[in-house]
Order: C-alpha cells, then structure tokens, then sequence
C-alpha cells in the first residue's frame, strides 16, 4: 500500500492493518530459519510497510517526542 492510500484509511483500520503484517512479518522470519522462504526481500518490504504505517499513526497523534527531536 502507498502512503495516499493509508492516510485515506481511518486509525482503526492502520492498527487492524499494522497487526496483521506484524504477525505476516513473524512468519516470513519462521520460513527463513527454517528454510522455506524463497523470497527473502519480502522481510524488507515488510519491515518498510509497517514502518510507513507506524509514522501515518503518529503523525495523526502528533507524539511530541517525534517533534521536538526533528
């Protein structure tokens, strides 16, 4: 998914989203250990999709600790 499309998905819908490829992530590194992944940059663009999702969130809640770092 593209940043334009989660920022048109309400908060609950991201979390929904954010859990859903936490757990895809966690089973794309049990398949790696065990040799069964094939497509090994899966795990790369997993780890981006849930970081792009955790930085729509918090830019809604507009965390401090965000702001007063940049």
């Amino acid at each position: 998914m593209n940043p334009s499309e989660l920022r048109a998905l309400e908060s609950e819908e991201i979390k929904a989203k954010l859990a859903d490829a936490r757990e895809e992530l966690m089973n794309f590194r049990f398949q790696q250990v065990t040799g069964q992944l094939t497509d090994t940059s899966r795990l790369r663009i997993m780890r981006r999709e849930i970081a792009r999702m955790e930085t729509i969130l918090n830019e809604r809640v507009g965390n401090p600790e965000v702001e007063g770092e940049a």
